[in-house]
């Protein structure tokens, strides 16, 4: 499923988790892994310098300067990489979610592998500013689904046999399905279907009792089973579940309790045109709290 996989990295500690389920899905798929780093421009201009990602220091842009630093990257990775022959690694100047995006594009890779951020400040991670301008930049106008790994993965939870697929029915999630359907009849996996009915309290929210969410929930099961199991010709591996809450709580909740090694859902659900929206709240959240990889899928692949 994944013949061609892209690690973006910043060849530092932050994207160590990355880096690892990355190389480990490589090798696990007999993947074409492309380890890429945007070199990146001063803050003023495009000039014929660029901006060290170690010291910070500008460099002149040359191609004794882009081996030293791809021999960097090398030597970064070079115990994992050990076990994988099928590898390569590029770097280029450029606003970095462009030059990732372009390379995606180019090598017409099946998979994008990335941390939520690129900066040591683990401290303010729940904070929403804290998802980095990359990712966002990424999963916001990629055409393949983007891991988001930002926490440590052990080998065998990259076998995904447990995988929670969140929807909230918009047309997009339904992109999101056939990436968790398909991966999930591959690799043997259980695939959760997950919705959480959203009563989350505030100014303007609606007052349910508890005999209206009964209501709703079992409403709720059959659009899943209309919606999705329909679309599931003989996989029967699979299991439907509603809740109520705040919808990226329950989420991360289930996938807890589950123990899911992944999570699949949509980029967002409300913008119409996917090259403009930013990623939803829902998924925000989830990136940020859940223990296992989270997939976000931003069109039909």
């Amino acid at each position: 499923m994944f013949k061609k996989i892209l690690f973006a990295t910043t060849s530092s500690a932050i994207c160590n988790d990355a880096s690892n389920a990355a190389i480990e899905l490589a090798k696990k798929h007999n993947s074409k892994l492309y380890i890429f780093h945007a070199l990146g421009f001063p803050t003023r201009g495009f000039g014929s310098h660029v901006v060290d990602f170690k010291t910070g220091e500008h460099e002149y842009y040359s191609p004794e300067y882009v081996s030293r630093i791809k021999g960097e990257i090398e030597k970064t990775y070079a115990a994992q990489l050990k076990e994988l022959d099928n590898y390569t690694i590029e770097t280029l100047a450029g606003v970095p979610h462009t030059e990732i995006l372009r390379l995606a594009r180019k090598e017409e890779v099946d998979l994008i592998v990335m941390g939520p951020h690129t900066k040591e400040d683990k401290g303010a991670l729940l904070y929403r500013s804290m998802l980095g301008s990359t990712m966002q930049g990424v999963t916001q106008k990629a055409r393949c689904p983007v891991m988001i790994v930002s926490c440590p993965v052990p080998k065998e939870k990259l076998e995904f046999k447990n995988i929670v697929f969140g929807t909230d029915f918009s047309k997009l999630s339904d992109a999101a399905f056939i990436f968790a359907y398909d991966l999930a009849k591959e690799r043997g996996s259980m695939l959760y279907l997950f919705h959480a009915l959203d009563i989350t309290p505030g100014i303007g929210a609606a007052i349910f009792g508890q005999n209206e969410i009964d209501k709703c929930l079992y409403g709720i099961k059959d659009r899943i089973k209309e919606t999705y199991v329909s679309k599931m010709e003989g996989f029967d591996n699979y299991n439907i579940r509603t809740w109520e809450g705040i919808p990226y709580m329950e989420i991360v909740k289930f996938a807890r309790r589950k123990e899911a090694d992944l999570i699949v859902m949509a980029h967002h659900s409300k913008e119409k045109d996917p090259d403009k929206a930013i990623i939803g709240s829902t998924m925000e959240q989830v990136v940020m709290r859940a223990n296992c990889p989270v997939v976000s899928v931003n069109r039909q692949v």
